[in-house]
């Protein structure tokens, strides 16, 4: 080959792979963004009572899976293209980062450690973490909790919350969800069970649809855990849309009507207010080793 022929074989490939990187870019740029998407993926709960479970017909229910199926509707996803997929509370980051799912909504509480993973519309509820007992025990507060058996369930830090943060003496009932502390709860292998509000909320109406024994929850909630809806880090398009969709759910009754669906029969006092969002485009604070990492919630 000539120089001439190599100069113009060498402009030609660098043309040719500028053009494909450019495409390439504007294809991921679309993928990217829920906004652009024609179907969804979404992540929820499988065993998680009133927030997302999965059904004997293999579908799923639940106020996280209604607030996921009004959100994609209001993005322009008919219920025809949008697909439901199990996650757990260790896997919800690494699934929105492979592109398994395109949003997560699970009790995903919004923290500095996960938000320099992932970007979060949102919250689109506060909750807080309360205490869940049989309605005939004098529980009023975590330091009631003195000595009695507390569920503990892999990868959930509501168990530390009241061991550690709190400084109350608890014994471990170690569980390997929310489901099977309901069941020992129930069968009288547990004194209590601590974590979200509305994660009690929705067990304590699954003992009452089911003939179990009668639960209360407290009232006295300790925590705030801003529930938002995880999308692909940097999906600032996505993140925005997202937010009008709650905001409008929240001025159009949606969100309240959903609430008392799910929450209203066990008599949760939930918020009917749109919560402050965090903010699409705000960098990832940094998670400090100095003064200790901030409780990460559900």
């Amino acid at each position: 080959m000539t120089a001439a022929r190599g100069a113009r074989a060498f402009r030609a490939l660098a043309a040719a792979v500028a053009l494909a990187s450019g495409a390439g870019a504007c294809g991921v740029a679309a993928a990217e963004s829920v906004t652009t998407r024609p179907s969804l993926v979404v992540g929820v709960y499988p065993d998680q009572p009133g927030l997302g479970m999965r059904t004997p017909g293999g579908g799923y229910e639940g106020f996280d899976v209604d607030i996921a199926r009004e959100v994609a509707r209001r993005l322009g996803v008919p219920a025809g293209r949008l697909t439901f997929r199990p996650v757990t509370s260790a896997d919800r980051e690494a699934l929105l980062e492979r592109g398994a799912v395109d949003m997560v909504v699970a009790s995903y509480s919004i923290t500095p450690e996960r938000k320099t993973r992932v970007t979060f519309a949102g919250p689109y509820y506060i909750a807080h973490q309360d205490i869940l007992v049989p309605a005939s025990e004098r529980v009023r507060g975590p330091r009631d909790l003195k000595g009695k058996r507390l569920c503990e369930v892999e990868g959930s830090v509501s168990y530390r919350r009241v061991r550690e943060e709190k400084g109350v003496p608890v014994v471990p009932g170690r569980a390997r969800g929310y489901a099977q502390c309901l069941a020992m709860l129930s069968g009288g292998r547990l004194d209590a069970v601590s974590t979200d509000d509305l994660i009690l909320a929705g067990l304590a109406a699954q003992a009452a649809r089911t003939g179990g024994p009668k639960l209360r929850i407290a009232g006295t909630p300790f925590s705030d855990e801003p529930y938002g809806i995880g999308l692909r880090r940097d999906d600032v398009d996505g993140c925005e849309a997202v937010n009008k969709a709650i905001t409008a759910m929240y001025q159009d009754g949606t969100a309240e009507r959903l609430l008392g669906r799910w929450f209203g029969p066990v008599g949760l006092h939930y918020t009917r207010t749109v919560p402050q969002f965090e903010g699409c485009d705000e960098p990832a604070p940094p998670v400090s080793d100095a003064g200790g990492v901030p409780f990460p919630g559900q």
